[in-house]
């Protein structure tokens, strides 16, 4: 069969070198088709002979006609070793019938024995009944019988432990199961608690858009009202404090004038009082105007 493959696998070879004698391996094919299809009883079927199809062909013919040579050599063989085993049992037969041991002068019991002797020697695959052959024979039975077992006990070894991968394998893939259903049975929660999370940033993307718009308006409008850096938080909590200092030191004053309300008329006393009290008046705005001009200063 493996001449059969690699004569079709070589058939281009065939084909580039059966330039010259086609018309030869044409007359070969058809006489080897012929006479295969008249073994079997039927006649060639009709079909176009190309330079391919005779290339295939001749090289079946030749792997088949190899093989048919080959098989009547060895047949050959057998009929003559047949020949030569069916002369010897003849000539032992007429020696064993001299002497008196032909097969139907013997006991069936010796008969019985001797085929069992032989059926164990066919089975020890000896050609004969010496002890030497059956002790040589079961000593190669036993170390067989030994290799067996060794491989039988590897076997089994193997076996435990591929038992044991399988049992683990199994536990494994229940395990799995187990944690995929559980898996599966958190998913419509979880699913819930995505969406609510896609609700909410939602909203909460809308709410920054939101927030930066109003940003946005609360900065134009900072911008229109000549808002700067200046005005801020912390400078007005200081000009408050300074206001809150000056309105203590200014309300001795303010008491002491009103208390000059009541005292009797006497204008040129009042005019010089009211004098005294201006200029402790401008000064004081003075004063307070100074330190404006210094917070203003400092947190330029």
């Amino acid at each position: 069969m493996s001449d059969l493959i690699s004569g079709v696998d070589n058939m281009s070879v065939t084909e580039a070198k059966s330039g010259g004698n086609d018309a030869g391996r044409l007359a070969e094919v058809k006489a080897w088709l012929a006479s295969q299809f008249d073994a079997a009883g039927k006649d060639v079927p009709e079909f176009e002979y190309t330079p391919r199809s005779i290339a295939h062909l001749y090289n079946l013919a030749s792997a088949s006609q190899a093989k048919t040579q080959a098989a009547n050599i060895v047949a050959n063989d057998f009929r003559q070793k047949a020949v030569e085993y069916r002369a010897q049992a003849a000539r032992i037969r007429e020696i064993l019938e001299n002497v008196g041991l032909a097969q139907e002068s013997l006991p069936s019991n010796v008969v019985s024995s001797a085929q069992v002797l032989a059926n164990v020697a066919n089975f020890l695959n000896i050609r004969d009944t010496e002890l030497s052959s059956f002790l040589v024979a079961m000593g190669d039975l036993s170390l067989r019988k030994t290799g067996v077992e060794e491989k039988r006990a590897k076997v089994q070894k193997e076996s435990k432990i591929l038992l044991d991968y399988t049992r683990k394998a199994i536990a494994r893939l229940t395990y799995l199961k187990r944690t995929l259903a559980q898996l599966e049975d958190d998913v419509p929660p979880c699913e819930a608690q995505m969406e609510n999370w896609k609700t909410n940033l939602a909203v909460m993307a809308s709410k920054e858009r939101q927030y930066l718009q109003q940003y946005s308006n609360y900065k134009a409008l900072l911008n229109r009202v000549g808002y700067t850096q200046d005005i801020s938080h912390g400078m007005l909590v200081e000009m408050a404090e300074h206001r809150q200092d000056l309105e203590k030191k200014t309300k001795p004053i303010m008491d002491t004038l009103r208390s000059y309300q009541d005292l009797p008329p006497d204008k040129a006393l009042a005019t010089l009082a009211i004098e005294d009290k201006k200029r402790q008046y401008a000064a004081a705005e003075k004063y307070l105007e100074d330190v404006l001009q210094s917070a203003l200063a400092t947190t330029d």
